[in-house]
């Protein structure tokens, strides 16, 4: 059983940066495949990012590719998403997921946090 606590939301003027962080607790946080998802009122929860187990990048979505940054620290059971551009096309719920692969559909993913708000204003 792991569980996710995502933090770091806000609100940010178009063009800003927002770093949010998820915490993990629980059993071989080192283990999981780690993603970042969001999803905006009325639509989806997409894919934004995912980092395998050993540090490596799996991949980002091409809306965020160049701006946004995966990150994780095993040592202290946490992943950062460092966002940076932020856009209009930027607002939604960030949710931090664990899974036992780095995959783009939430079905791979058997851990969720609550999710963190990111507003941004122009």
């Amino acid at each position: 059983q792991v569980q996710l606590v995502e933090s770091g939301g806000g609100s940010v003027q178009t063009g800003g940066s927002v770093r949010l962080s998820c915490a993990a607790s629980g059993r071989s946080f080192s283990s999981y495949a780690m993603s970042w998802f969001r999803q905006a009122p009325g639509k989806e929860r997409e894919f934004v990012a995912a980092i395998r187990w050993s540090g490596e990048v799996a991949l980002y979505a091409e809306s965020v590719k160049g701006r946004f940054t995966i990150s994780r620290d095993n040592a202290k059971n946490t992943v950062v998403l460092q966002m940076n551009s932020l856009n209009p096309e930027d607002p939604a719920v960030y949710y931090c997921a664990a899974g036992l692969r780095a995959v783009l559909t939430t079905g791979g993913y058997n851990y969720w946090g609550q999710g963190t708000q990111v507003t941004v204003s122009s």
